[in-house]
């Protein structure tokens, strides 16, 4: 079966786009429409479809410290793009600490190494589109704060590879102990963790799912680091990507094991940001950057301190992560994530998710009935 990659973007760039055809579920961020407008209807179709679907669904959200919703925050999910959230504070640090320079430039053939057009290409034409009408791109290269953008705002995938090869997939990883996770998973290359789900000659697709089932979460990182040094080194390798194998049932078992964690986990990520805290000082700059895009607007501008997103999903499951903070000073931070959702519905929480953020920030009746 193929999927449609579903990308959320603003209409007037959807309009600059070609159609790519038909290609496989990955994952994919909704690039959050700074413009959002109140629509309290779609608003409750959110809310309404947490409420009926409480297994599938993990929500907690704070205001001002106090926790104002709450379905199973502890429970372990699948992070789908949402992951990407501490690549960002990584680029963020090391440009602090000039470990990296963020404006230096990078050549694109770089990032092509580990850009899977069959999986991720609706997110990388829609960056591409971007980078060219900001006039980003020179002579084939662009500056590294713009690939982390690119990973951000349109979640190109090779991107994210990239710059965890970068900055140092140990490193990464060390921001799940520097905002105290105990329970996030690992965090492994994207574009080599697909590798994985390539059956081997003389096997079989079900033989397959019986191997990886067995894998512990230690062998499932190191195949997909193994596969990234592949595609990083071996310019024939990313050649032997057959889509074609990428069945349902393997799309599913991939997203389900993708890099995991919790709501309440997540909106600990958030109150640290949005607080100002646990990063040095001179990090948020970056983090204004790469995280708070949407206070580039100047309707946000006008209601917000700062603002915050991060969002995911696959062809199974849908996160989302945001935060802000008021000129009055009200905060709010807010982790939704779902899993074994079908296509139609990941789709749906596309949709509706930015009418639902509108609605928490603006309207008091409407935070005071999420209960569940």
């Amino acid at each position: 079966m193929l999927l449609y990659i579903r990308k959320a973007m603003t209409n007037s760039l959807l309009r600059r786009l070609k159609p790519c055809g038909l290609i496989f579920g990955f994952v994919c961020l909704a690039w959050n429409n700074a413009g959002a407008q109140s629509q309290p209807a779609l608003a409750d179709s959110f809310y309404n479809f947490i409420n009926a679907n409480r297994a599938r669904t993990s929500v907690y959200i704070t205001r001002n410290d106090s926790v104002i919703a709450r379905l199973d925050e502890n429970k372990l999910m699948p992070l789908t793009g949402t992951v990407k959230l501490l690549v960002a504070i990584e680029f963020a640090q090391q440009s602090t600490h000039e470990t990296i320079n963020e404006n230096a430039y990078v050549n694109l053939e770089e990032l092509e190494k580990y850009y899977i057009p069959e999986i991720d290409s609706i997110a990388q034409t829609a960056w591409m589109a971007y980078a060219k009408a900001h006039n980003e791109i020179k002579n084939g290269a662009v500056k590294l704060v713009d690939v982390a953008r690119g990973m951000m705002m349109f979640s190109c995938n090779a991107n994210a590879d990239f710059l965890m090869d970068l900055l140092g997939f140990d490193n990464v990883k060390e921001n799940i102990t520097l905002f105290n996770l105990k329970q996030h998973t690992a965090i492994y290359p994207l574009a080599g963790s697909m590798f994985i789900y390539q059956v081997p000659k003389k096997s079989s697709e079900a033989k397959l799912i019986k191997e990886i089932s067995k894998y512990s979460d230690k062998k499932y990182s190191m195949e997909a680091y193994y596969n990234h040094l592949e595609l990083k080194t071996d310019p024939g390798f990313k050649a032997g990507f057959n889509a074609g194998q990428f069945s349902p049932a393997l799309q599913k078992m991939w997203s389900d094991k993708l890099p995991s964690a919790t709501t309440k986990e997540y909106v600990q990520i958030a109150q640290a940001l949005n607080n100002r805290q646990v990063l040095d000082e001179d990090a948020f700059f970056t983090i204004g950057e790469l995280v708070e895009y949407p206070m580039e607007n100047k309707n946000f501008q006008q209601r917000f301190k700062n603002y915050g997103t991060k969002s995911g999903s696959t062809a199974y499951a849908f996160t989302m992560v945001f935060y802000f903070t008021m000129k009055d000073g009200t905060r709010m931070e807010s982790a939704v994530f779902c899993n074994n959702l079908a296509t139609h519905e990941v789709k749906l929480l596309e949709t509706w998710v930015e009418p639902f953020k509108e609605q928490l920030v603006a309207d008091p009746l409407f935070r005071y009935k999420l209960k569940f």
